[in-house]
């Protein structure tokens, strides 16, 4: 299972790139894994405010319909227009299967997510 050390992750399976007050977040491979074939990504909208915690997206696999949650609080300023291929979250979940980028209200809040090794200990 891959897990970049570069990433924070949420407990919900969602990992976030923390670039200052930017977050670009995107959902992990066991979570890809675990949904099989992504078949259509619902994402927010462009000026969309969550907190911590709240749905923000819908992903359908094959298997099932799963909400999004948004790891940090923020305003959604980008959503990944290449999702119009969803399989891009089975085959890039780190890269081109991002599903949105926050700016931060709270850039503190990164400290509460996981660890690559505390995410990797969760799921296994």
């Amino acid at each position: 299972m891959n897990v970049p050390d570069t990433l924070k992750y949420a407990e919900s399976h969602e990992w976030a790139l923390i670039d200052g007050d930017t977050a670009t977040v995107g959902i992990t491979d066991h979570a890809q894994s675990e949904l099989s074939d992504v078949v259509h990504v619902e994402l927010p909208k462009v000026g969309a405010t969550f907190t911590a915690g709240a749905v923000a997206a819908t992903v359908d696999s094959v298997k099932a319909a799963s909400d999004i949650y948004s790891p940090l609080s923020g305003t959604v300023t980008e959503v990944n227009p290449a999702l119009s291929d969803p399989s891009l979250v089975n085959t890039d979940a780190f890269g081109q299967g991002w599903m949105f980028k926050l700016k931060l209200s709270d850039p503190s809040e990164a400290a509460k997510l996981k660890s690559a090794a505390e995410y990797i200990a969760q799921i296994s």
